[in-house]
């Protein structure tokens, strides 16, 4: 069983949301899953964050074997520098 951390796709026609899921390789994109591990809002407002991973779960996913997706990947790395600065504050 092939895993794969990818995006799914909802909201309405102008207004995409996706989450961040772990799926087989070969489920649909907006099909069968085995967890979400966070969420992406492209349009968000300033006072609500775009990015939301909780990055423990996807480190747990990778060291079992998931390969994120280009996209994935990208917001992975996003988190990942956003989380030191908030730690700070």
């Amino acid at each position: 069983m092939a895993l794969k951390i990818r995006l799914q796709r909802h909201g309405s026609s102008h207004a995409p949301f996706y989450r961040m899921v772990v799926a087989e390789a070969l489920a649909r994109r907006d099909g069968r899953f085995v967890e979400v591990v966070g969420t992406y809002n492209p349009q968000a407002r300033k006072a609500v964050p775009e990015v939301e991973i909780k990055l423990d779960r996807v480190d747990y996913w990778i060291s079992v074997g998931a390969k994120p997706t280009d996209t994935a990947r990208s917001l992975i790395r996003r988190a990942r520098r956003e989380v030191p600065a908030e730690a700070g504050s």
